[in-house]
């Protein structure tokens, strides 16, 4: 069998919206996190060029799918290989769900088929690549902890506390694109944040500025937030909707779910972590 490859999850550990760019973007300011909870890929090389996958995956056809997009635009890249590749998804992570999880499958195709392929394009090149598929792709690209700004692409390593999370998966999937429309919309309830700098990061500044257009449009979502309240300072990730809590111990952390009423959110527990295990396993660092 060949080699699995871990995607793992991320979190925003704050995130703030301080503008809107002339190109109809938003501009961002945000921490990244990894987490350890991953979908897994992999992968059999071909020698025709041929790329697909190898089993469907549901509500997401083969142009949208993040993985498949990321192989086919590396092979343009690299300028006429004849390698391509037959991709195995193990989907773990939730659909629309704020934790990254098509964005870090397209930085995991992209990172070890860019080794399976004997390429060699630096991370630079593979972090261009990763954002014209999304603005979340490069820090999984890079690997590490960061601050980003930008549109999430601008990017400065940080070290953070390697946390244990509980993690909510409230029952619904959030649309990013309504999110933002919304919150141009309601600019007036939810104000563009001023800049901060990280040193007012690691002060405690900073919180998630979509949550209360989250919450109004999915009563799903204000619901779960609210129960995980109670337990400490729960946040939002990116869009939604998952939520996060840090907490002392794993052990905290699953005597916190336990306690959650199934029909709120089902969850997990993990730890947050600032390096990328593929980069680990790849590049030693």
């Amino acid at each position: 069998m060949t080699e699995s490859w871990p995607a793992p999850a991320k979190l925003n550990r704050f995130l703030h919206v301080t503008g809107r760019r002339p190109d109809g973007y938003h501009s961002l300011q945000t921490v990244f996190q990894f987490l350890g909870m991953h979908d897994l890929l992999r992968f059999d090389i071909t020698a025709d060029g041929r790329i697909a996958r190898a089993q469907p995956l549901a509500g997401v056809p083969d142009e949208r799918d993040l993985s498949v997009r990321a192989a086919r635009l590396l092979q343009q890249a690299a300028g006429g290989t004849t390698q391509g590749a037959i991709i195995h998804l193990d989907k773990h992570l939730p659909l629309g769900g704020g934790l990254g999880g098509g964005s870090s499958d397209a930085a995991t195709t992209l990172l070890v088929l860019n080794r399976m392929w004997g390429l060699e394009l630096d991370l630079d090149r593979l972090a261009e690549l990763g954002l014209q598929l999304g603005a979340d792709v490069p820090v999984f690209v890079r690997g590490h902890a960061a601050w980003g700004e930008g549109v999430g692409e601008l990017l400065t390593p940080v070290e953070l506390p390697e946390d244990w999370m509980v993690v909510l998966v409230p029952p619904v999937s959030v649309s990013t694109a309504e999110v933002f429309a919304q919150f141009d919309q309601e600019d007036h309830l939810t104000p563009a944040s001023p800049p901060i700098r990280i040193r007012g990061f690691h002060a405690g500044q900073g919180r998630n500025d979509l949550e209360p257009v989250v919450r109004r449009l999915y009563p799903e979502v204000d619901k779960a937030l609210t129960w995980l309240g109670k337990f400490g300072d729960a946040r939002m990730t990116g869009s939604g909707a998952c939520l996060f809590l840090p907490v002392e111990s794993e052990a905290r952390g699953r005597a916190v779910l336990a306690e959650c009423p199934p029909p709120l959110a089902s969850g997990f527990v993990a730890r947050a972590m600032n390096r990328h295990p593929v980069h680990q396993r790849l590049y030693g660092n």
